[in-house]
């Protein structure tokens, strides 16, 4: 058994490749990545060098492989990285879907995101994996739609090939994000640069919970099914409001009603880019802050024993290292 693990250097990738090689099967992984890192030399691993955008580096990289974690991507919230994020999460996907098929791979495991089923204008929506995907607001943000192409496109390039099971976490926090893909809003929190708190909620999970579920889902998922991974959900008002009592920050004083906190992160936007200074909450996040991303993981529970912390450990875990990595220890 050969096993290829791609976006290894991520924050769920750094995790999954560590609880793999704990689990004895540091010679049987093979990543694809850009760069290696010291990291992953030190863990043992064979480190293919390319990228999934790239149809001969997935050839590469799949030569010999049985089992595939996909979890490539690129999370921004700005429209101007559309395109970007369609050739890594479409594109890219399509690439190492059709070498992995060449090669004989027997599954896939690809990791989405809960934001492609999971989000509602309504605070008592209830997501699980008999959705539609609400594509009148997916459609709103590049990132959740080109995940939710990413999906389309994986489950047509397997078909009858290759079994595919998909997961689709929701807001990743937890220790080790070194790239704040997932952590910044947590880090902007104790920035104290959240002047205004959006009234819509979320879903959090530990990073540590999903890498945990991966293998799992690698061994006992069901081939073409979905399965949500998420923790408890929160209106963004209780969210700040345990990110306070936990860091002693003061949290935003302003509840937003309405459209109005969106409408003026893009007017203060305007203004800081016309005297050339980049905006801390970019209009686009606020827009998501209006939102309801809730969802139940009971099918990822029953199914796959899917656990979760108590979620002040994954807050405070979060909190402790953004403070020693991004603001000192005197923060």
């Amino acid at each position: 058994m050969k096993i290829l693990v791609t976006g290894a250097t991520g924050f769920l990738g750094t995790h999954l490749v560590e609880k793999l090689c704990a689990d004895g099967l540091a010679d049987e992984i093979r990543v694809l990545a850009r760069t290696s890192t010291p990291r992953l030399e030190a863990l043992g691993v064979e480190v293919v060098t390319g990228s999934v955008t790239n149809p001969d580096d997935c050839k590469r990289a799949c030569k010999g492989i049985k089992q595939i974690y996909h979890l490539a991507g690129l999370v921004s919230r700005k429209s101007d990285d559309a395109h970007k994020m369609f050739e890594v999460h479409v594109t890219g996907t399509r690439h190492l879907c059709q070498a992995a098929a060449a090669a004989g791979v027997q599954r896939i495991v690809l990791v989405s995101t809960s934001g492609t089923i999971a989000v509602s204008r309504e605070s008592d929506a209830m997501g699980d994996e008999t959705l539609d995907p609400p594509m009148d607001i997916i459609g709103r943000f590049p990132y959740y739609s080109s995940k939710r192409f990413q999906e389309e496109t994986a489950i047509k390039e397997c078909a009858g090939k290759i079994e595919l099971v998909m997961v689709n976490p929701s807001l990743l926090l937890g220790p080790g994000d070194d790239r704040l893909s997932s952590t910044r809003d947590v880090l902007l929190f104790l920035g104290r640069e959240i002047p205004v708190c959006p009234p819509g909620g979320l879903n959090l999970v530990d990073v540590r919970d999903v890498a945990a579920v991966l293998p799992v889902a690698m061994a006992k998922g069901r081939p073409g099914e979905k399965y949500l991974l998420g923790g408890p959900n929160w209106t963004l008002k209780e969210f700040f409001g345990r990110l306070e009592r936990l860091s002693k920050i003061k949290g935003p004083i302003i509840q937003g009603r309405g459209r109005w906190p969106y409408f003026a992160s893009r007017v203060q936007s305007a203004v800081l880019k016309s005297i050339g200074r980049t905006p801390a909450i970019d209009p686009e996040s606020v827009e998501q802050g209006e939102y309801f991303w809730y969802f139940s993981s009971d099918k990822a529970k029953h199914e796959l024993g899917f656990t979760v912390r108590e979620e002040s450990d994954t807050l405070f875990a979060t909190i402790h290292y953004l403070r020693e990595h991004f603001l000192g220890r005197a923060a």
